[in-house]
């Protein structure tokens, strides 16, 4: 046979139409013999394929908009973003910082006192 003869065949049955054919004419059938139940439960997981990533999109951005916290640094005043309620490190200083209630706050090990200097100027 000629190969040029065979390529016409393929294009002719590759329009996708009898399959949207076959499709509908199954439907149908099992319609007309009391097996709806099939084709109701066949749309409503093509339905599910549809909404459950819209859904979990929209859970994702709504977690994201309640955890996630833009602050500035306390030591060195760099502004960066975190997770809420977890620890991180500053980008710019490195200092290990905690994120309570929106804020970043310097994590100190206990035993530690903080000190802040205040500089003294000789006037005399």
């Amino acid at each position: 046979m000629k190969s040029n003869f065979q390529n016409k065949i393929i294009n002719i049955n590759d329009s996708g139409l009898g399959c949207l054919l076959t499709l509908v004419i199954v439907s149908l059938l099992l319609g007309a013999i009391g097996l709806q139940w099939v084709v109701k439960g066949f749309f409503i997981f093509i339905a599910l394929l549809f909404i459950t990533p819209i859904v979990a999109i929209w859970g994702f951005r709504w977690w994201l908009k309640r955890n996630l916290v833009e602050d500035n640094c306390p030591v060195c005043n760099y502004s960066f973003k975190g997770f809420n309620k977890t620890d991180c490190s500053c980008p710019n200083c490195g200092e290990v910082l905690k994120v309570e209630s929106g804020k970043f706050v310097r994590s100190v090990p206990d035993g530690t006192i903080e000190v802040k200097a205040v500089e003294i100027s000789n006037n005399n």
